[in-house]
């Protein structure tokens, strides 16, 4: 039986209330109740978030296919059975058995067992430590934190101010990953992320695709040569590339068939749909930080332990304190977040919030992991070495060419891929680590390990991998780097 609360009810008290009952939030509430704290939820949408419904669940789902079946293609004797095109419909009808058809059940089902309220509305701040909910049925409850309130409301994706844009209904990041049909022709506006990885599903799902990317290049936040692979093979597939374009209308009569998008000096691409993956902004215009001395709309400073600057009571984690914008990485805040609240309504002395602490979100700052699911896959934590060179690190950049590595051969014939490791000198640590090749998103804990623990060199000289495996590429960079 649900706990979702009925109409009757007016005020609640709370050791702790969470806004926003994504990833992030359901972790807070978990680590809280874990605690022995007493705890309550407000969502205005489903259970679950952004990642469960219009993200990284559905968005792997549309990728997992593209990625099996190119690898296959690589495989001697098994790339004859799989030239054929992608049975879209089923893609399709999986992606949305992976998100649950956009249902919530399972997610109340949960927070019931952990104990947690559940206030389906639009939650608002009213003043220090309360919260008012604007319910669906236009019923309305007070909230009130004892110890705590946090913030895990995300962000939304953001929209140019172009003419033309509004009426031509364009797709973000939700369209794409939520679309019951393959367009014939899809224009992706923007070269990161979201871009590359809808470009990449898309095309394999049979549509034909054109990317305008403002910049130089794909994947701009990581290693120069990981946007050249990728764009390497996306132009292989058939994907128009062009870089250096800057979008400046968007035309669509009538808000409904052909799409087109204007371009700088009077070039236009023609599309069925397009969709604009150019950045995201934090949900925080209406939940009334106005009550509370802070900006409408505004990122939310934080420290280490996630509590709001200037505050003692108010956290903010995940998306919305713009730390780092990735669902595991928001996780990893709520389990420090709860934590924190909780040692904290303890009056716990203990509290460790240095470097590494277990009330400190350092790998925010130290070994924050991203792997993109593109084809091929690219991988990066901690450091690039543009980046350790203005923080003033001493460093040096050890790279391969992962055709070295045995394992790659075995992997996918005419493997193609490149490592790059980032090595503070001074203390002979790594800083960071990139990968982009076939299969390469594996690789990337074992160097997220190697970060976080700031493990030495010489240690992991005797970090032995298997033969023949991708994990080989940590050998041959060792080696390079001991000459």
């Amino acid at each position: 039986m649900t706990r979702t609360v009925d109409a009757v009810e007016a005020e609640h008290a709370y050791d702790v209330v969470v806004l926003g009952a994504g990833p992030v939030g359901e972790n807070v509430v978990d680590r809280v109740r874990a605690a022995g704290l007493s705890a309550a939820i407000v969502e205005s949408e489903l259970l679950g978030g952004e990642c469960s419904y219009w993200a990284c669940m559905p968005s792997k789902a549309l990728l997992r296919p593209a990625l099996a079946r190119s690898d296959a293609r690589k495989v001697a004797g098994l790339r004859e059975s799989v030239y054929g095109p992608l049975d879209a419909m089923e893609v399709l009808a999986h992606r949305d058995s992976v998100v649950g058809h956009w249902k919530d059940d399972g997610q109340v089902d949960w927070l019931d067992s952990i104990d947690v309220r559940v206030f389906r509305g639009h939650g608002r701040f009213v003043g220090p430590r309360r919260l008012e909910v604007a319910g669906p049925e236009g019923e309305r409850h007070l909230l009130t934190a004892r110890h705590a309130v946090a913030v895990c409301t995300g962000t939304r994706a953001v929209l140019p101010e172009l003419p033309g844009l509004p009426g031509a209904h364009p797709w973000t990041s939700r369209e794409a990953t939520s679309s019951d049909r393959v367009p014939e022709r899809l224009i992706v506006v923007g070269g990161g992320v979201v871009g590359v990885e809808m470009a990449t599903a898309w095309q394999a799902l049979g549509a034909k695709v054109t990317m305008l990317v403002r910049g130089g290049g794909l994947l701009p936040r990581m290693e120069d040569f990981v946007g050249e692979h990728v764009a390497e093979a996306l132009a292989t597939r058939g994907v128009d590339v062009r870089t250096r374009a800057d979008v400046t209308a968007v035309v669509r009569d009538g808000g409904t068939g052909p799409v087109t998008v204007v371009l700088e000096g009077g070039d236009h691409v023609e599309g069925d749909e397009v969709l604009f993956a150019t950045g995201r902004a934090p949900r925080t215009d209406d939940i009334g930080l106005e009550k509370v001395g802070l900006t409408p709309g505004s990122w939310l400073d934080v420290d280490d332990s996630l509590r709001v600057t200037g505050s003692d009571w108010l956290y903010a984690v995940g998306d919305v304190n713009h730390r780092a914008l990735l669902t595991h990485q928001g996780k990893y805040q709520a389990r420090i977040a709860g934590a924190a609240i909780a040692a904290r309504a303890r009056g716990d002395a203990s509290l460790d919030t240095g470097r590494w602490g277990a009330h400190a979100a350092t790998a925010d700052h130290a070994a924050v992991p991203q792997v993109v699911f593109s084809d091929p896959e690219a991988a990066a934590v901690g450091l690039g070495l543009a980046q350790a060179e203005r923080a003033g690190y001493r460093v040096r950049a050890v790279d391969l060419d992962m055709r070295q590595v045995a394992g790659a051969g075995l992997y996918a014939q005419g493997y193609r891929g490149h490592a790059r490791i980032v090595v503070d000198l001074d203390r002979e640590v790594l800083l960071g680590a990139t990968f982009v090749g076939p299969g390469i998103g594996e690789l990337l804990h074992s160097a997220t390990v190697a970060i976080a623990g700031e493990v030495p060199i010489a240690r992991l000289w005797h970090a032995v991998p298997s033969y023949p495996t991708l994990s080989e590429a940590w050998l041959r960079l060792l080696e390079a780097y001991r000459g």
